[in-house]
């Protein structure tokens, strides 16, 4: 009787266990990377917790609304940070090693997605990961910095949106000649470790020549020596051109300043440097650049290759100049320069 009643009580304690564990089952919204979508009550997929990894090599205006572009078109999709939506948001502040450490970081970790912001971060991202997917945005040369096989099919893990416009660098060197023609000798400031910007220097000096100019180049290795740099083209040139470059245009204030004291205007490769004091530029607004770059993302999260995604490039162009900056470089701006250009007038 004892013996019947103790198998009675095991059978019993199995039924309850296997009643218990029949309850525990996975979330798609725990928050881990690569976990199953969640079902909602009626049945239909929601949008998984995702994680992103965002590196950016340096903080300038450009590459800063790039990202918030970036974050905005992922909203828009619905990908919403704090609920479904995770970002780790890495700056190297223009060390290259710390670049490579935040690289293999994201790689360790296996996020989900890794938007690269800038050349250098894109280039450290792709050879730290052939498995991540990476989307890269305000890169001046996806094929010369070898992170596609080509525009069209990428070919890898890697797309993403360049900020070269084809017209950008042979407008502004025209643009240079037309508003002072005078002009002979263009100083020239980047930091020839940055394929970006090397690239876009050859591409300008090209121009240069075509229009009888004359390149004055100084390179710098990073922002500390941007001033001096600055200083060193005091008296050998008539303007000062500096193009898309992390390094320098992190430390803009310094050559506007030198230029600002001196009376050289001061063309740049873009608008928000512009906007951060530079006298004239032709470029496009960074926010929308990364904006599209998000769009590609959001085509990667909902399970396209990035193989598959086409680079792709800014299509608008105008030229923007400062008003305020004109009157400090001693420029008079004329009713052709007008007829050409946006006036900012600061904000």
């Amino acid at each position: 009787m004892k013996k019947s009643f103790a198998i009675a009580l095991s059978a019993l304690m199995l039924f309850a266990a296997a009643c218990g564990s029949s309850g525990t089952t996975s979330s798609g919204g725990s928050g881990e990377s690569g976990s199953a979508p969640a079902q909602d009550s009626g049945g239909g997929d929601q949008k998984k917790q995702v994680t992103i990894g965002i590196t950016q090599i340096v903080e300038h205006p450009s590459l800063d609304a790039s990202r918030e572009g970036f974050l905005a078109a992922l909203k828009d999709a619905g990908y919403v940070e704090g609920e479904n939506l995770k970002v780790d948001y890495q700056n190297a502040q223009g060390d290259m090693n710390t670049n490579v450490t935040i690289a293999q970081k994201f790689a360790s970790d296996k996020v989900d997605l890794v938007l690269a912001i800038a050349t250098p971060s894109a280039q450290a991202m792709a050879k730290a990961s052939k498995e991540v997917p990476i989307v890269f945005t305000a890169v001046t040369d996806p094929l010369g910095a070898k992170l596609v096989d080509s525009l069209e099919k990428p070919g890898g893990n890697v797309t993403g949106v360049s900020d070269t416009h084809p017209e950008a660098i042979k407008k502004t060197m025209e643009a240079i000649k037309e508003f002072f023609p005078d002009a002979k000798n263009v100083g020239v400031i980047y930091n020839n470790g940055e394929q970006n910007s090397v690239v876009n220097v050859e591409n300008a000096k090209k121009e240069m020549d075509a229009l009888g100019l004359q390149a004055v180049e100084v390179t710098v290795a990073n922002s500390s020596e941007v001033k001096q740099a600055a200083e060193s083209l005091i008296g050998r040139v008539d303007v000062i051109y500096i193009p898309k470059d992390n390094t320098v245009v992190s430390a803009l204030d310094a050559v506007v300043m030198v230029a600002n004291d001196k009376d050289i205007p001061l063309f740049v490769g873009e608008t928000d440097s512009v906007k951060a004091g530079g006298f004239a530029g032709f470029g496009f607004e960074y926010f929308d650049l990364g904006y599209t770059t998000g769009q590609k993302a959001v085509e990667i999260l909902k399970g396209k290759s990035p193989s598959e995604i086409p680079v792709g490039f800014p299509d608008k162009l105008e030229l923007m100049i400062n008003v305020k900056t004109a009157k400090e470089q001693n420029i008079t701006i004329t009713d052709a320069m007008k007829s050409k250009a946006k006036l900012y007038e600061g904000e």
